[in-house]
């Protein structure tokens, strides 16, 4: 007998729709699975063997075939377990079973207990564009799957409560009524611990109105990294759009914990500079995402910067402008989101004290340059902001005034991203630094001194089109910290002594 029953796979974070197909019929005695599974897959067929052993059901003594459809289309994981149960009990002929608009996903244990799957929230996010009425899910992956609303989710713990269901013997538990589990809530490091580097502070303030990508240049114990890593606290909360793109990326990864829902703290990574360069964008046999990825709609932080390797920053060049990775492989192509701020820290040199005030440099010219030199000018001229972190002063570590909080920051933080919102609204916009260039003009409205001192920076700086267009966003992000409707001649001031670093440091 042949059935057929539905179940869901991944390309990326694109769902699309798998056709468990298995015939059983009488001759010698085996199981097979067909349709380019991988080793995971393969193993399916002793799971689901003992597991009907388990649930009660004789023996198989027919000559079994399981297709995994399209045939054409590598199958990974362990996500096929219970469709490929399901349909080999009713094919047997075991159970009478119809599963017209179902789709099933699940792994199983050799007792027949369901366990958590990655990559559930993509798939049953789609499945009604599949054609797919009701998806059941393991109850380890409800909550995550709750965040699908327009279509049936119903959670199952045992392979047994599944096939109940479908025999009408008892229903399944929604996942709308499934409570996502409480999670850790570690506080975030506050900007008030950080004194002096009003500068520096200012720079983290504009980067995060804008979302644009920020160098921090400075001497060792500078408070570099203590910056950095206060940047999420002044930051905007994410959006529900955001929230599930972000925790999408996080199942894929199977870097979701059991029980937890959606993501709503924005991701900060901060991968050793020895990490690869697919550690950094993603990649393996089944392309997983990588750091980049899992900083969507977050903050990638790479600290000493010059300590990475060469092939792992250029290889960050295309993503950072397109906002997205794409990996290839001989027969499968997959793209995972990757918008993020990037935010770098390095010492001026090997010893770290070049152009320190009253520090002494040890290293030679040539030892310096050569260390300026691991940043490529391409891979700089895609940071929009660069801020000099000098040693605080100890009038400043010992004064009993307290620096100005996290909240207030974000406050004035989030009035800015309010206007971009609104200016944007209705299109794929989200901040300042993603304004296309057909936009920018359209946008970044100027007063006729601001033209005239940005056209005057343009030719001693020695911009490139896209430093001009780079220095232009975060002129229009101080604008709107301003709630300027037009660009001021200050605006373009201050976005310029931003840009300022490179000719200090990289000119030679």
């Amino acid at each position: 007998m042949l059935k057929y029953i539905a179940s869901l796979g991944l390309s990326g974070i694109e769902p699309y729709l798998v056709g468990v197909e298995v015939d059983a019929r009488r001759g010698m005695p085996g199981f097979d699975i067909v349709g380019l599974p991988d080793a995971t897959v393969k193993e399916s067929r002793d799971r689901v063997r003992a597991a009907v052993g388990n649930l009660g059901y004789a023996e198989i003594r027919q000559k079994v075939v399981a297709n995994l459809a399209p045939a054409d289309t590598r199958k990974t994981g362990s996500v096929y377990d219970l469709p490929i149960l399901l349909a080999l009990i009713s094919a047997v002929g075991y159970e009478d079973m119809s599963f017209d608009g179902t789709a099933v996903i699940g792994e199983i244990g050799l007792s027949g207990e369901l366990r958590a799957l990655t990559g559930v929230l993509p798939m049953v996010l789609d499945a009604k564009r599949l054609g797919i009425s009701r998806v059941i899910v393991p109850t380890p992956n409800a909550a995550e799957a709750a965040a699908a609303r327009d279509i049936e989710i119903l959670c199952a713990e045992h392979a047994g409560e599944v096939i109940a269901y479908f025999r009408g013997r008892s229903g399944l538990t929604h996942v709308s009524s499934v409570s996502p589990s409480k999670t850790l809530n570690i506080g975030i490091p506050d900007l008030s611990d950080v004194r002096g580097q009003a500068e520096a502070r200012r720079g983290l303030e504009v980067a995060a109105a804008g979302g644009h990508n920020l160098l921090l240049i400075g001497p060792p114990g500078a408070g570099k990294s203590m910056l950095a890593k206060r940047l999420p606290s002044i930051l905007p909360d994410m959006t529900r759009a955001e929230s599930i793109e972000t925790t999408k990326i996080y199942s894929v990864a199977g870097l979701l914990p059991a029980g937890t829902g959606l993501i709503r703290a924005r991701p900060f990574r901060s991968p050793h500079h020895t990490a690869s360069p697919a550690a950094l964008t993603g990649g393996g046999a089944s392309p997983m995402p990588g750091d980049l990825s899992l900083s969507h709609n977050g903050v990638l932080f790479l600290d000493e910067l010059p300590e990475f390797s060469k092939q792992s920053l250029e290889v960050l060049r295309q993503p950072l402008e397109d906002g997205q990775v794409s990996i290839s492989r001989v027969k499968q192509r997959v793209t995972y989101p990757a918008d993020v701020m990037l935010v770098a820290s390095m010492n001026p040199c090997p010893c770290g004290f070049y152009g320190t005030v009253g520090k002494k440099c040890s290293c030679s010219q040539n030892t310096v340059m050569n260390y300026l030199g691991r940043i490529s000018g391409p891979m700089l001229d895609r940071i929009d902001i660069q801020v000099e972190v000098q040693p605080v002063e100890y009038t400043q570590l010992s004064s009993k005034e307290g620096s100005e909080s996290s909240h207030s920051i974000r406050e004035r933080v989030e009035r800015a991203r309010e206007i971009q919102t609104k200016r944007y609204e209705g299109t794929d916009i989200t901040c300042n630094s993603r304004i296309t260039p057909a936009l920018l003009r359209e946008v970044c409205e100027m007063e006729l001194s601001a033209e005239k001192l940005l056209q005057s920076a343009f030719e001693r700086l020695g911009l490139s089109a896209r430093g001009y267009d780079r220095l232009l966003k975060v002129a229009r992000t101080i604008a709107d910290l301003d709630d300027s409707q037009k660009i001021t001649s200050t605006h373009i001031s201050q976005a310029i002594r931003f840009r300022s670093l490179d000719r200090k440091y990289w000119s030679g």
